[in-house]
């Protein structure tokens, strides 16, 4: 049984008393399904129907490549009339132009993965004042109207890497190349790793890099830190799409790249779920990767948009798909999708999307 929504409910006009009633019946009632049924909350006539305009965040990283390839399988599967994806090219004030852009275009919603979660409010702001609907994601906003975050569980992204190394690394140093700390995902993967060793494995040293989710960046300061920390044991790789390949190659540069039971070995957990992070398992040059469910953020990317362009709402609760919404901080919901570690023992799993791809 999912859980009651408590506090304020998101609210859409209704005529009349009866339909009121309804409504707080409705609220009071449901308790069988995490959703509800509204008036229309602007946007396709209230059928669902109308053009959705996807904004990508980028696309030099493989994962979000797939989430490209995924969209309009998931649009066709979903019943929504997508445009051609648009990529801000990780640029924050580029895809609040994006956004306004798709808004000049008459779209009826909109799913945006935003690359900064204070400067998205400007984007969605803007979508409010049309009356379009936005569906985020990958990334939660700081604040700013949004039907649905689909997003997996951050916190958890972090805690499971520390708790892989803490577990195989009885004490010395890790680092880890941490992502955009304006992003709530660079921030809560880094702060969750970091909490995590503190408190579950004290004779871990953390050193961090910020690399904001750069290639370059994490390879040239990976290489300073290297030189000034040779004895490093682990690596915690926050985005795989962008920093396996210079990270092998950097510990390759350096002699430092050794297999998975070898001396010297440094034992690394990356997060995405990319084929290139499977292969690499396979190779024994890292032990593990967090799967960030790419085909699922297009999926339900584009099953929230639908119901928010019918005038659906949700609650917190179980789901039917094994994830749960949660209720954010700022009042926003956030579809919690699940996220397995994927080590050698399941690298081979075909239900893994990263095992799927061509």
């Amino acid at each position: 049984m999912p859980v009651r929504t408590v506090g304020k409910r998101n609210r859409f006009r209704m005529v009349g008393a009866v339909a009121v009633t309804a409504a707080v019946s409705l609220a009071l009632t449901a308790c069988g399904s995490t959703k509800d049924s509204a008036g229309s909350a602007g946007g396709g006539g209230g059928d669902g129907s109308g053009k959705v305009g996807v904004i990508l965040p980028l696309l030099t990283s493989p994962f979000w490549q797939s989430y490209n390839d995924y969209v309009p399988k998931m649009a066709k599967s979903e019943g929504v009339d997508a445009l051609k994806t648009v990529n801000s090219n990780s640029d924050p004030s580029q895809q609040i132009t994006d956004i306004n852009n798709q808004l000049n275009q008459g779209v009826e919603g909109l799913v945006v993965a935003p690359l900064d979660s204070a400067a998205i409010e400007a984007g969605l702001d803007q979508a409010e004042r049309k009356g379009v609907p936005v569906v985020a994601v990958d990334v939660a906003p700081d604040k700013g109207k949004v039907a649905m975050v689909v997003r997996a569980n951050n916190v958890a992204y972090g805690e499971k890497a520390c708790d892989y190394l803490g577990k195989h690394i009885t004490s010395g140093k890790v680092v880890q190349i941490m992502g955009d700390l304006a992003s709530v995902n660079g921030r809560d993967r880094s702060e969750a790793f970091r909490a995590c060793a503190k408190k579950n494995f004290p004779k871990l040293k953390v050193l961090e890099i910020p690399a904001k989710w750069e290639s370059d960046t994490a390879a040239s300061k990976l290489d300073t830190l290297l030189n000034a920390n040779p004895d490093i044991k682990g690596i915690y790789l926050q985005a795989g799409g962008v920093y396996l390949a210079p990270t092998l190659q950097t510990l390759k540069s350096k002699g430092m790249l050794k297999t998975v039971g070898q001396a010297g070995h440094i034992a690394i957990v990356s997060n995405d779920g990319i084929p290139q992070e499977y292969d690499a398992i396979r190779k024994g040059q890292i032990d593990a990767t967090v799967s960030q469910p790419a085909d699922l953020y297009a999926k339900y990317g584009m099953y929230y948009i639908k119901a928010a362009m019918k005038g659906e709402t949700f609650k917190p609760g179980p789901t039917d798909h094994d994830s749960t919404i949660v209720k954010l901080p700022s009042g926003i919901l956030e579809d919690q999708l699940p996220a397995p570690l994927v080590t050698k023992d399941n690298v081979d799993d075909p239900a893994l999307w990263g095992n799927t791809v061509k």
